[in-house]
């Protein structure tokens, strides 16, 4: 038996998990927040990368590492990291959503020739948070920086390169790399002339290496893999494979699935991403899911999210008529971004505070049965549905997502899956260093405990709600929905 270890640098703290190298079974765990100081409580733009080695140390003390003979490393994505010809930071990396370059984002778009140019060239189209945005940004209101700018990395990238001892060779790997704006998932290949359309100059980019080799090994003789970021790291540590999507519940939702090859969207709903195996994850993004059912508890007076979804249950499947669509923060799928939330079927008997409970529980997963309509239209395959969050463990949720997306949905129990995706990639390395395992096969690890809800009886009540919400939302939106 052998004990690797996978680490999760998010964007507020760094999470340890030491696990068994043949079962994936969680051994020891450490954790530290990021010591960053954020006025008011924000999350900062601007971070010191120094921050997240700290953390790192924090979260490995006490021993936490000893007899691991693998790392694994998952970060937070879209984190840039600029540094100079010597490899020294020539400013705080840039990180998270970052609001500044939404200009930027617009400007880039536009430089290449619009939304399907950038879809053909990379697999998606520049956002505020895409490190491509951030180099245009950084290049508009920085120049100083950007000039300066000689070596381009993402946080998992930075991470891997430090524990290495900061070697000449850097390298990254098809996941990080998909989330660039600069890498092409189709081809497999940097687009160096977008770097330079962005930053204004050529920059040297990590070499992006196959998912089970390693990054190198520290003077220790500790193997390091090739390290991922987080969205993909989740994604190896819940197992899911083809067949398999992933909805994720945050304020604004996600939806991803595993696929043979990259899915190129004129469109721009398609964001087409490679997972840390060797094949691909599409991914659609709603603006509205969670914070549908805050802006619903706050309307209805309710103090908390299980207090709305206990008021939901009052209600039944198509909430007596009312439909809600959800379009609160404008939408992107569909590409609505200045449009607002619209409340449908209002009728004396339905003006019930349980029935809009209900039509807000229904109006954010029809939001995003839309987004995985877009992938089954292109041919991905969906046959389960693995659904993340804390609002995953809502009943009101629970009980209407399987018959609105049609299939089983599998709620996980909460984990640090990021961790274990990182850990489970240093046990492929570790494995096909050592002669034991296939450089194309993973390991099989212990899959995620979960409750597995199937839609049964309830198949035709969800598909009726769901055509009803269809409805109302071509009635107020012609034509705005092609999947």
């Amino acid at each position: 038996m052998g004990i690797v270890a996978g680490l999760d640098s998010s964007p507020d703290f760094t999470r340890i998990v030491v696990c068994d190298t043949d079962t994936g079974a969680v051994l020891r765990q450490g954790y530290a927040p990021h010591p960053v100081e954020s006025p008011g409580g924000a999350r900062p733009s601007d971070v010191d990368p120094q921050a997240w080695l700290l953390s790192l140390g924090e979260a490995a003390g006490g021993g936490l590492l000893e007899g691991v003979q693998a790392i694994g490393v998952s970060a937070q994505q879209n984190a840039v990291v600029p540094l100079d010809a010597q490899g020294n930071t020539v400013r705080p990396a840039m990180v998270g959503g970052d609001k500044r370059a939404q200009v930027a984002a617009a400007d880039l778009i536009d430089a290449l020739g619009g939304r399907e140019a950038w879809a053909q060239a990379v697999g998606c189209v520049p956002q505020a948070a895409q490190p491509v945005t951030k180099l245009r940004w950084l290049a508009k209101t920085e120049p100083e920086h950007a000039v300066r700018a000689a070596v381009l990395m993402q946080a998992h990238d930075w991470l891997v390169w430090q524990l290495l001892g900061r070697p000449v060779r850097r390298t990254t790997d098809r996941g990080g790399a998909s989330g660039t704006g600069y890498w092409s998932a189709a081809t497999g290949a940097y687009r160096s002339d977008l770097v330079e359309l962005a930053l204004g100059h050529q920059a040297m980019l990590p070499e992006v290496i196959g998912p089970a080799e390693a990054a190198g090994t520290t003077p220790e003789g500790l193997l390091i893999s090739a390290g991922t970021g987080e969205t993909m790291a989740a994604a190896f540590g819940l197992g899911i494979g083809l067949g398999d999507a992933v909805v994720s519940l945050g304020a604004s939702g996600s939806v991803m699935a595993v696929h043979p090859e990259a899915l190129v969207d004129s469109s721009g709903m398609i964001t087409s991403l490679a997972d840390a195996t060797g094949m691909h994850l599409p991914v659609v993004t709603t603006l509205n899911a969670v914070r549908t059912l805050r802006g619903a508890a706050e309307l209805l007076g309710a103090p908390d999210l299980e207090s709305l979804s206990d008021l939901a249950m009052k209600s039944t499947p198509g909430a007596h008529g009312l439909v809600l669509l959800p379009y609160l923060e404008g939408e992107r799928t569909p590409n609505l971004p200045h449009t607002a939330g619209t409340l449908a079927g209002l009728r004396r008997e339905s003006m019930k505070p349980e029935h809009l409970a209900r039509a807000a529980f229904e109006g954010m997963l029809c939001g995003l049965a839309d987004a995985l309509d877009v992938l089954r239209g292109r041919g991905v395959d969906v046959r389960r549905i693995f659904l993340l969050g804390a609002a995953a463990e809502l009943p009101a949720v629970q009980a209407a997502a399987p018959a609105l997306f049609g299939a089983q949905v599998v709620v996980p129990q909460p984990s640090d899956y990021a961790a274990i995706g990182a850990a489970r990639q240093a046990a492929w390395a570790l494995g096909v260093s050592q002669g034991t395992l296939d450089p194309r096969t993973p390991p099989v690890w212990q899959g995620a405990a979960a409750q597995f809800l199937e839609p049964g009886e309830e198949l035709a009540v969800g598909q009726a709600v769901r055509q009803q919400f269809v409805s109302v939302r071509e009635q107020t939106h012609p034509g705005a929905f092609r999947p």
